[in-house]
């Protein structure tokens, strides 16, 4: 097992995997259908095929969790693949702040796969999360993900006028992974994967977060808070976009490599 796992690891570094052994962890154990915290315990595959087609796909670039067909965040498991964002770990900074305060209403803005819609609920069953999205083939995976888990699905536009009127000034929380790449911008082959218009926003990479600060704050009751995760570029222009809607107590997060990703701010 160990040689097998040098071998793949090997393969990925070459291949440019930014985790070329954890990626390689998670494959074998998911050809052996084992955990990965038993991995060295299992005995290797007699025929290393499967192993070797699912390591090609990974060197080939393509998204770690489009190959596994799930991805993680925070406490719960989702279904992903082409047509979806996928979860990665800078949202955990958001779900952690969500978690860190009390509320009755959630709303999650494009929601994409459903992921943090979804974790909140799990660690809140006593609130009421809802969830937006408005591209198709996203919402397929949401409804996929979300089926059972209590999440109120909303098929809208979050920059379109009255979206949600309904829950106008009831919200406590309001929570978002908005596309904000700038258009133009280089990215990885795995975040060239997602949806175009899931990562990319405009010149700026503000023209959804621009609209969805302004809904945010007709859906918020005073008193509630706001949180979107940003562009590491993005910490001023965020703030700035959050305070000219009128919220106050606008601050900056930071991840857990100190990159500045999610802005926060409250309704008054």
């Amino acid at each position: 097992m160990r040689a097998l796992l040098a071998r793949v690891t090997a393969r990925l570094a070459e291949a440019g995997v930014d985790s070329p052994r954890v990626d390689a962890e998670l494959l074998v154990a998911h050809a052996l259908g084992v955990p990965r915290s038993r991995l060295l315990l299992a005995d290797p595959p007699a025929d290393e095929r499967a192993v070797d087609d699912l390591v090609a796909r990974r060197a080939a670039r393509e998204p770690l969790q489009h190959v596994l067909g799930t991805a993680v965040l925070g406490p719960v498991e989702v279904a992903v693949g082409p047509g979806v964002f996928v979860p990665r770990p800078e949202t955990e900074v958001l779900l952690a702040w969500v978690l860190d305060h009390p509320a009755g209403v959630v709303v999650d803005l494009c929601t994409g796969s459903g992921a943090l819609a979804m974790a909140v609920a799990h660690d809140r069953p006593d609130a009421v999360v809802h969830a937006v999205e408005a591209d198709p083939e996203a919402l397929t995976w949401a409804r996929r993900n979300l089926a059972g888990s209590g999440v109120v699905l909303h098929e809208a536009d979050v920059t379109a006028p009255g979206v949600l009127a309904d829950l106008a000034g009831t919200v406590d929380l309001v929570v978002s992974n908005p596309p904000y790449v700038p258009d133009g911008v280089a990215v990885s082959p795995e975040v060239a994967a997602d949806p175009h218009d899931a990562v990319f926003a405009g010149p700026d990479g503000l023209a959804v977060i621009r609209p969805l600060a302004t809904l945010a704050h007709r859906l918020l009751r005073p008193g509630g808070a706001v949180g979107i995760e940003h562009d590491e570029s993005h910490p001023a222009a965020v703030r700035e976009v959050l305070t000219a809607a009128g919220f106050a107590e606008v601050t900056t997060l930071a991840d857990l490599a100190g990159r500045a990703r999610v802005a926060t701010a409250r309704r008054f």
